[in-house]
């Protein structure tokens, strides 16, 4: 008799280095997620540029599994059931800007643009559209309480792609975006859609390797992420 299709293959896809057990930080990758939190945070390198970023966390996992804590402060508190990750919404801030084209680009216009494209995939349009805000901050701290109410327990399907670092101890970590929409596909994507436009994730596509040193020709600001651990 054959088994062969019955026996579960063995991968190190999610494990971490020196450990047998599961990382409980995202990869890049096509997950099942949840959003936990949506924050609206400004770059460290220009007060005017600001990156939605999307607190995800992954599909519960069963066996050696063990979360980050939800309350860092808390050592006895409960743990994520899933991996977690911080997942800005574009590969770039949202900025007003003027292309070399002329054409005018609004920060908070393109920032509405994406809390509308979420809002259809979580399908809660209407209540989004109830939002009235005099500021782009104002509005995003509602659109948090939005999409992390009962949408929050709604998984979606996402292709996760990441710009690698390396931290204080040398480890390679990734920092985590979601891929521009375009004529390829989407970012994002309920889960029982009829037919499927969610991005295939493709390392040679979605994955910015780490430039060593000796590569570096020009000066490139710092990610939010470098040499920090992760934190909620």
């Amino acid at each position: 008799m054959n088994t062969t299709k019955n026996k579960k293959m063995l991968n190190t896809k999610d494990m971490a280095t020196g450990s047998g057990k599961i990382r409980p930080v995202l990869d890049p990758g096509n997950h099942k997620v949840k959003i936990n939190n949506i924050t609206f945070d400004q770059t460290p390198y220009d007060t005017e540029a600001y990156n939605i970023v999307l607190h995800v966390e992954g599909e519960p996992l069963e066996g050696e599994f063990e979360g980050f804590l939800v309350d860092q402060t808390d050592a006895t508190g409960p743990r994520y059931k899933g991996q977690v990750g911080r997942v800005r919404f574009s590969p770039w801030p949202y900025k007003d800007a003027l292309l070399p084209s002329g054409r005018e680009i609004s920060r908070d216009t393109e920032v509405l643009k994406s809390m509308i494209y979420l809002a259809e995939v979580l399908e809660c349009r209407e209540e989004l559209d109830g939002i009235e805000s005099e500021n782009i901050e104002d509005f995003m701290n509602a659109c948090n309480s939005l999409f992390t109410g009962e949408s929050s327990s709604v998984f979606v399907n996402a292709c996760i792609a990441g710009r690698e670092w390396e931290n204080k101890e040398g480890y390679i970590n990734s920092d985590l975006f979601l891929p521009r929409i375009s004529k390829n596909g989407v970012s994002l994507e309920k889960l029982d859609v009829e037919t499927s436009r969610l991005v295939e994730f493709k390392k040679e596509d979605h994955i910015t390797p780490i430039k060593k040193k000796k590569d570096v020709g020009s000066f490139e600001p710092k990610s939010e992420n470098d040499g920090s651990d992760f934190e909620l």
